[in-house]
């Protein structure tokens, strides 16, 4: 505790170091953000654990948990067998008995096996016991794709878990916000599903790594604009940032939005958006068929209907399994994609 002191006896050398001014920005990793946020979270809260495949020594697949067993010990940050239920149906269990257990995933589609456990247990414990159980399980999954995976190692599976009351689902789009999302799921009571874009792991920013910002369920805008709102989460935020980029040259103002919680669902930033600007386009990596896109076009659509310019458009992968490493540029949604998609929003003289 910092002791009181007199105006007398303070001096620059003795200032508490509350008043001291804030570090400066540092360049900083998405994986390294997560990684910083865990290990804060282990140290303000003894009832923390960290567990999964490979998370112990090795430091996961992709060293997110890289050097957290050592400084924490194999009790709070330990390897578990390859059992995806079994991770999640014991992190379950903990939960029930006052611990705060953060669960990895080692891939999106590894989470498959788990599901069962997800969807009938973890999300309707709490409802199922009249709000007397509550279960704060973070399930943190490496999804989507860009990074040369093979099937089982690049799926966008967010609308299985965004479909599934109880859940609430998070994905961060920069390194900052990796670090203050994740603080606020471990902290939050609700199971959260941690949604980590693989691609982006290695992206860089400038950042203070706090938990200032906005809440967990808030959408954020990225970039503002007049002329159309771009709709993007996750790994999909970068790109979405650097269409608007492009678009500037053809004279559209592009706003991005990126969504942050999937579930739930941000009408407010989102409605005053579109209604602002008359026109969206929402980018996910998922197929488009049934993919999260749609609900997000559906509650525009119903909410800002009479402001609309143009018809709502989706950009997504195709609607085929995910393609083998050499074929994913063409199956992943891109600048030329996203520019092509708002030419065709009907401006002014365009009847197309």
């Amino acid at each position: 505790m910092t002791a009181v002191m007199s105006p007398a006896s303070a001096s620059p050398a003795s200032a508490s170091p509350a008043s001291a001014a804030p570090p400066p920005p540092a360049p900083v990793t998405m994986a390294a953000a997560l990684n910083q946020a865990l290990a804060d979270s282990l140290a303000a809260d003894d009832r923390v654990v960290v567990f999964g495949e490979d998370v112990g020594p090795l430091g996961g697949v992709f060293r997110v948990t890289d050097g957290l067993a050592r400084r924490f010990g194999s009790d709070r940050v330990f390897d578990t067998p390859l059992a995806e239920s079994a991770i999640v149906g014991t992190a379950i269990g903990m939960a029930m008995n006052g611990l705060v257990p953060v669960v990895e995933m080692q891939f999106d589609a590894f989470a498959y096996p788990a599901f069962e456990q997800v969807t009938s247990h973890l999300a309707k414990l709490r409802n199922r016991t009249r709000g007397r159980l509550a279960l704060p399980v973070v399930i943190r999954i490496p999804f989507g794709g860009g990074i040369g995976g093979v099937e089982h190692h690049s799926d966008s599976s967010e609308a299985y878990y965004t479909h599934t009351p109880g859940l609430r689902v998070v994905t961060p789009g920069t390194p900052a916000d990796a670090y203050r999302l994740l603080r606020q799921a471990i902290g939050c009571p609700d199971p959260v599903v941690f949604l980590e874009p693989k691609r982006r792991y290695w992206s860089k920013e400038s950042a203070v790594l706090t938990t200032d910002g906005r809440p967990i369920d808030r959408a954020v805008v990225r970039r503002p604009g007049r002329d159309v709102t771009l709709i993007a989460y996750g790994g999909m935020v970068a790109t979405a940032l650097e269409a608007a980029e492009a678009a500037a040259e053809e004279d559209w103002d592009v706003e991005v939005v990126d969504l942050r919680s999937l579930s739930p669902f941000d009408d407010q930033t989102l409605t005053e958006s579109v209604c602002r600007t008359g026109r969206a386009v929402i980018v996910h990596e998922a197929a488009g068929f049934g993919g999260y896109g749609a609900e997000v076009a559906a509650r525009l659509t119903e909410q800002c209907f009479h402001y609309l310019e143009a018809p709502i458009l989706r950009v997504t992968g195709f609607d085929i399994p995910y393609p083998p490493p050499h074929l994913e540029r063409f199956h992943l949604p891109n600048t030329d994609r996203i520019l092509d998609a708002i030419a065709r929003l009907q401006w002014d003289g365009d009847n197309a």
